[in-house]
């Protein structure tokens, strides 16, 4: 039975293709292509005051985080440029600008900042500031005679040291690559069960399966242990021949145990994969049932949204979600390289839930089959 359920995998070239699509190019794709760094932000200059001290603070804003798209000569050309997307920032120094630093006098300039995009508009303002921040004690410091480049040795100091754990680079790669992995086989855990056994139904063999000596946990436990077996080698293939030689994503902790962990996992969403075949009819039906799971599995995950900034309700559903605890013992095994000591409540939880789970669905595939 095991082997028939991979050879009907084997024989259907669509979903062959869509789990090595997956596996592959997907994971691919959301690590180089998603990032949450400021990159190549258009800035639109507009300098009333031409002067030096407006330039210097203008050569500032370079790249990567910043590039020119031009300047302006009238307030309003920014304004457009803002609205029809052809630039996200606008700074805008006043006149009086270097004889007012000349002085001594402080002086303001404007930055209008394109927010549609949220994420990165905090960005751009972030280091905008700190752009000028700097800028403006330079300045300061200038005019006190003190020499910033050899250190304020001579008055009290902050010293700052930020040290990055795991990710020292904070490269979004390693975070988003690995995060698509487990979404994927989080999909695939869900959706290769629930085909399976829908197109026993749309092929008619369903009855064949009712009038043979099987058990229903025996009809069951094939699917199962054929689809974990499928994607488990997804897993390594995701791993092993697109995250770790194409990104150099670590791996600090034991494998073994992340394979297990995954085996676990995937046994547990493979019962509500059979479960979701027991309400639906075809192939179209069982998708649809399967995104309507998996979309707010991921966003209780704690991937997208962290849990200290989720409303108490929803911090409440988030420990119903197997997702989350897959995810934690994950990045702790991955990145933080933790062994089962650390990791025994994620293990627990997915037991948990991974029997509530089958409990039900048996009972379900067991009604179906009466």
């Amino acid at each position: 039975m095991t082997w028939k359920e991979l050879l009907q995998l084997l024989r259907d070239p669509v979903l062959l293709v869509f789990v090595l699509y997956a596996f592959t190019a997907d994971i691919y794709n959301a690590a180089s292509g998603v990032s949450f760094q400021l990159n190549n932000a258009a800035l639109v200059l507009s300098d009333s005051d031409r002067s030096a001290a407006s330039r210097e603070l203008a050569a500032r804003f370079m790249p990567p985080e910043f590039r020119w798209a031009g300047a302006m000569t009238h307030p309003e050309q920014g304004q457009h440029m803002l609205d029809d997307g052809k630039a996200m920032a606008v700074l805008d120094i006043p006149p009086g600008f270097g004889t007012a630093l000349a002085r001594g006098d402080g002086s303001a300039v404007q930055m209008q900042i394109d927010a549609s995009n949220s994420v990165q508009g905090f960005l751009a303002a972030v280091d905008a500031t700190q752009i000028i921040a700097r800028y403006g004690l330079e300045q300061s410091a200038s005019r006190l005679g003190v020499d910033l480049s050899a250190g304020l040795a001579a008055g009290p100091v902050i010293s700052n040291h930020t040290r990055v754990w795991f990710n020292p680079n904070q490269n979004d790669a390693w975070f988003m690559g690995i995060s698509e992995l487990l979404n994927v086989v989080t999909l695939f855990s869900m959706l290769l069960p629930a085909a399976a056994m829908v197109r026993e139904k749309e092929r008619g063999t369903i009855e064949q399966l009712l009038v043979s000596p099987l058990s229903p946990l025996q009809i069951m436990l094939p699917k199962i242990i054929a689809m974990v077996a499928v994607i488990l080698g997804g897993t390594a293939l995701g791993l092993f021949g697109v995250l770790v030689p194409v990104f150099s994503i670590p791996v600090a902790g034991s494998l073994l145990l992340f394979f297990a962990l995954t085996t676990v996992y995937v046994s547990t969403l493979a019962g509500i994969g059979i479960g979701i075949a027991t309400v639906t009819r075809n192939m179209a039906q069982a998708g649809m049932m399967v995104i309507l799971i998996l979309a707010p599995m991921m966003f209780l995950s704690g991937a997208w949204t962290p849990p200290e900034a989720m409303p108490a309700v929803m911090r409440w559903g988030m420990y119903v979600s197997p997702l989350y605890y897959y995810i934690n013992a994950s990045y702790g095994i991955l990145m933080k390289g933790a062994g089962i000591t650390v990791l025994w409540p994620m293990f627990a939880g997915i037991v948990v839930l991974g029997l509530l789970v089958r409990s039900v669905t048996m009972l379900r595939f067991k009604k179906q089959f009466q």
